[in-house]
C-alpha cells in the first residue's frame, strides 16, 4: 500500500542533493500568466477531444477549512490550474482532469530536481492513435502547493522525461483512484490521488472537489473557474444538488443516464462519464444519430460539428439530462458553441451556428455511451465526491444564460 508521505526509512536510503539540480533549462522565477491565447491563429478543440474519446447530504468542514482553486482556459482548450512545486519554487499549470487520477509536471516548463528521485517508473496513455497523448518518466517526493494554501510534502509526483502530443506543462488528476492502477511500472496496485493526499495531511476534511465553471464568452472573465476542495460552495448554484452513484464496474466518475430531445429519447439509462478534459457532450453514434435527425441539422466537416440555420435554431428544443429522477436542461443557447468565439474555432464561419454535440465511435451498450465535457459543467455545478463514490449536479446562475 503507498502513502502520501514515504516512511522515514525511505528517505534515509535515498541519496538527497544539497541544492536543486538543473533537469534541462534555467529555472523560471516567475509564474506564467495564460488565458485563452488565440495569438497563433485558431484552436482545433475537435482533434484534442476526438483522440481521448478513443482512449445527497452537504458536507461541513467540522474546523478543516476547504479551499477554492482558480482555474483559467488555456490556449489549448483545456482549463488550467497553477501548481508550485519545490524549494526554489517553479509555477506549473496543469491540466484539471476528471479523467485521470496521476498528478505529473514536466510536460513544457521542465521540472528542476528539488526533490528526491524515488527511480520508480511511471506512465499514462491518454486516447490513441496518432493523436492520442501521453507521458512516461519517474516518480519524485517533492513539496507542491496548490492555490498558495494546499500543501503536500513528499509528495509523490510525477515527472514527465517522454511526452507525445503534449501541449501543456502536466496534469492536476482528480479522478477515482482505481485510475492509478498500472501507471507505475511493476506495480500494479493503486495510490492516493491528490486529493486523498491533501485529506491525510488535514489540509481539507473530504475526499471532494466541487467543480464551477461558467459559458465562455469574449470577456476573459467567463474563461476563468473555480475548483473546491474538500466541501461544496454553497454561493455557486441555485438550487439541491442531486448525486448520482458512480456505476460499480468502472474506473471513471461514471453514471447512468437518460437523455430525451423533446419528447424524443435519445438514450436511455446507459452509463457514461464527467470528462473536464474533454470539450463537448459526446453521445453514443446511434444516439447522436437521433439527435442529428430531429435537429435537422448538418455535419461540418471544417469544424467536425454540426451545423444548423437561424430557422432550426429557432426551432431548437431543450436537451434535457435525466439524473436519478432530476432533469438538468440544456436550453438551445445552451446547445450551441459561443457565436462571439467563432472565428477562434478551427474551420468555424462567423456567422455559423454550430452544436456542441458530437458522438463517439461505438453504439449504446458499449459501456461508455456519453462523456459530459466542459461545455456540460459551464452550465451546472459539479460535485465530484470520493467519500460516497457518486457526483453531483445543481443549476447554476448561468445553467440558462443566453451568452452563446
Amino acid at each position: 500500500m503507498f502513502l502520501c508521505a514515504p516512511l522515514l526509512a525511505l528517505l534515509l536510503a535515498l541519496s538527497i542533493t544539497g541544492s536543486p539540480v538543473e533537469v534541462r533549462n534555467s529555472p523560471i522565477d516567475h509564474p506564467l500568466a495564460r488565458r485563452l491565447d488565440f495569438s497563433n491563429g485558431t484552436i482545433d478543440l475537435m482533434q484534442h477531444d476526438k483522440a481521448r474519446v478513443a482512449a445527497s447530504r452537504e458536507y461541513h468542514t467540522h474546523g478543516r477549512r476547504a479551499e477554492n482553486i482558480p482555474v483559467v482556459l488555456a490556449g489549448e482548450g483545456k482549463y488550467v490550474a497553477a501548481l508550485a512545486v519545490g524549494s526554489p519554487v517553479t509555477t506549473y499549470y496543469v491540466v484539471v482532469d476528471t479523467g485521470s487520477a496521476v498528478t505529473w509536471i514536466g510536460g513544457l516548463t521542465p521540472y528542476y530536481e528539488t526533490g528526491v528521485n524515488t527511480r520508480q517508473r511511471v506512465q499514462e496513455i491518454y486516447g490513441e492513435g496518432d493523436d492520442g497523448s501521453s507521458f512516461s518518466g519517474t516518480i519524485f517526493l517533492d513539496t507542491v502547493t496548490l492555490g498558495g494554501e494546499l500543501t503536500i510534502p513528499d509528495y509523490k509526483l510525477a515527472v514527465a522525461s517522454k511526452t507525445k502530443n503534449v501541449e501543456y506543462d502536466g496534469i492536476l488528476g482528480i479522478g477515482p483512484r482505481d485510475l492509478t492502477a498500472r501507471t507505475l511500472k511493476g506495480k500494479p496496485g493503486t495510490y492516493p490521488t491528490f486529493t486523498e493526499c491533501l485529506v491525510d495531511e488535514g489540509d481539507i476534511g473530504h475526499n471532494l472537489v466541487g467543480i464551477f465553471f461558467q459559458p465562455l464568452s469574449e470577456d476573459e472573465d467567463t474563461h476563468i473557474g473555480e475548483l473546491t476542495f474538500g466541501e461544496i460552495d454553497h454561493t455557486k448554484y441555485t438550487d439541491d444538488i442531486v448525486y448520482a452513484p458512480i456505476t460499480a464496474s468502472s474506473k471513471f466518475w461514471n453514471i447512468k443516464q437518460s437523455i430525451t430531445y423533446g419528447n424524443t429519447i435519445i438514450l436511455d439509462d446507459f452509463p457514461g462519464i464527467i470528462d473536464t478534459g474533454s470539450n463537448y457532450i459526446y453521445l453514443a453514434s446511434d444516439a447522436y444519430d437521433k439527435y442529428k435527425i430531429e435537429t435537422g441539422a448538418a455535419f461540418d466537416e471544417p469544424t467536425g460539428l454540426l451545423r444548423i440555420t437561424r430557422q432550426q435554431y429557432t426551432d431548437l428544443r431543450e436537451l434535457k439530462f435525466h439524473i436519478n429522477k432530476k432533469i438538468f436542461t440544456l436550453t438551445s443557447n445552451a446547445q450551441i458553441w459561443p457565436r462571439s468565439l467563432n472565428l477562434k474555432l478551427f474551420g468555424a464561419e462567423k456567422d455559423g451556428i454550430y452544436l456542441i454535440i458530437d458522438k463517439l465511435s461505438t453504439k449504446t451498450g458499449a459501456g461508455l455511451d456519453f462523456m459530459l465535457g466542459y461545455t456540460f459543467m459551464q452550465r451546472f455545478y459539479t460535485v465530484l465526491d470520493g467519500d460516497n463514490r457518486r457526483v453531483g449536479f445543481a443549476p447554476t446562475p448561468f445553467t440558462s444564460a443566453t451568452t452563446n
